[in-house]
């Protein structure tokens, strides 16, 4: 989506607690509660982030949620299971302990799967991500093959119909008719968001529909990172900034 060049954007005024006070918190995962990493496997939640999120969720009436491009399989063996959580770019819901609501994995990802398999296997360090109902080309590992990648992905995308989201040195191809951004207004409308002033915090171009829909219901978006073109609101400069500033929002 068109963004406005933001940069830099101003800091989040102090005390943190000021933005958090009556805040329905909506929390991407990779690059915001936890740093990137070359590939999706080594990425590690740790005990600590859980229990401060856990803290945050009680001291916010519930009204926390994980909005995340990794499926809501992932994010629950990740450790997540006990929180509100939307997955695949909004096109998965789970609450705690229930079923996944989500649309059934169509044969285009298989085939799309299929053909992204074909391409890595003479170029190493790309990865193939497998999703419930969506799959990833990853070129972090082997960024010479970025060009290529995104023609094939593209190609791909426009043969079946499918939705193609970039992110960071990531191609996935998915269902379309969702973003971060329909999750954020969908879950605003149900309990425990309901009521709470929106707070999206997030780091990558696939954040930036849930920046909008939080700015627009009269909220705000915190981007993560260096200055970009962004539809934020304020910033913080890294991930170890946002456990910073989300442990002030507890201890406020």
């Amino acid at each position: 989506m068109p963004t406005s060049a933001l940069a830099p954007l101003p800091a989040l005024p102090p005390p943190a607690t000021t933005l958090l006070n009556g805040a329905a918190l909506f929390l991407d995962f990779d690059g915001t509660l936890a740093p990137l990493a070359d590939t999706p496997d080594a990425v590690d939640v740790d005990d600590d982030l859980l229990s401060l999120l856990a803290r945050l969720r009680d001291r916010l009436n519930g009204r926390l949620a994980i909005v995340s491009g990794r499926s809501i399989a992932t994010l629950r063996d990740l450790g997540f299971g006990d929180f509100l959580l939307s997955g695949t770019h909004g096109l998965e819901f789970a609450r705690p302990g229930a079923a996944v609501d989500a649309p059934p994995r169509l044969p285009a990802i298989d085939a799309v799967e299929a053909a992204f398999n074909v391409f890595i296997e003479d170029k190493p360090g790309l990865l193939v991500e497998r999703k419930s109902i969506s799959v990833g080309l990853h070129f972090r590992g082997a960024p010479q093959w970025v060009n290529e990648a995104g023609l094939l992905a593209s190609a791909m995308a426009q043969q079946h119909g499918l939705a193609l989201q970039h992110g960071k040195m990531l191609y996935e191809l998915r269902p379309g008719g969702a973003d971060k951004g329909s999750a954020l207004t969908a879950l605003m409308q149900t309990a425990p968001m309901a009521g709470g002033v929106p707070v999206f915090i997030g780091d990558d171009v696939t954040d930036e529909e849930g920046f909008a829909a939080a700015v627009e219901l009269g909220g705000a978006g915190i981007l993560v990172g260096g200055p970009r073109a962004t539809l934020a609101t304020f910033s913080l400069e890294q991930v170890a900034a946002v456990r910073h500033y989300l442990a002030e929002g507890v201890a406020g």
